[in-house]
């Protein structure tokens, strides 16, 4: 199966890019195409600027967003990996997405009925937060996150979910949580991913 990690996070040190090594370790134990988008190592621009509004009316995108975009094109599946800052996506990250995801290439309107085009592609996404779940449900803020996210932005634009984590209390994480979320991850891939390669096959071989 063909995969696409996007991440966004500066830090080589981070929980996030630990988090990261555990995908790609998942990933490689079942000899899956990797391909990883480091939207901080590539030097992503995440400002929507003039231009990309106008070229994304008359259907056309930059070079740089036109290769974000055969990326996605390319995949099967695709990982979002990125922290909650602000109560909400990195710059980078929300930039990408306002660039990279365009009409006519993640959404497009059919006689005015909205139609997501990445339909037939999964998506995991990883989310790590400073604040407790308990603390979220309080501020309504684990449902707001799922309507901007999940729903805004992911289902929004086809994509099935298979799973979304969102690995709390971040910066105060112990060795323990760690070895728990990077089981939780590796489970998703192990079992999830390989349900998904076995289903595929069989629905091609019949």
């Amino acid at each position: 199966m063909r995969h696409l990690i996007i991440y966004a996070h500066p830090n080589e040190n981070s929980l996030n890019s630990n988090l990261l090594q555990t995908v790609v370790e998942s990933l490689e134990k079942g000899n899956h195409e990797i391909e990883i988008r480091d939207l901080n190592k590539i030097g992503f621009d995440p400002v929507l600027s003039l231009a990309d509004m106008q070229g994304q009316r008359a259907g056309k995108v930059s070079d740089d967003v036109k290769t974000e975009q055969d990326f996605i094109s390319r995949a099967e599946f695709i990982t979002f990996i990125y922290p909650i800052w602000w109560t909400g996506m990195p710059a980078i990250m929300k930039g990408y997405i306002d660039r990279v995801f365009s009409y006519n290439f993640a959404y497009r309107y059919d006689q005015g009925v909205q139609k997501g085009l990445l339909k037939g592609k999964q998506a995991v996404i990883i989310n790590t937060h400073g604040k407790s779940h308990e603390e979220y449900e309080r501020m309504g803020m684990d449902k707001a996150l799922t309507l901007t996210s999940d729903n805004g932005i992911f289902l929004y634009s086809g994509f099935e979910i298979i799973q979304h984590f969102f690995f709390d209390r971040a910066d105060k994480a112990s060795q323990e949580d760690l070895n728990i979320w990077k089981e939780q991850i590796r489970n998703t891939y192990s079992q999830r991913v390989f349900d998904l390669e076995t289903d595929r096959q069989y629905t091609n071989e019949h």
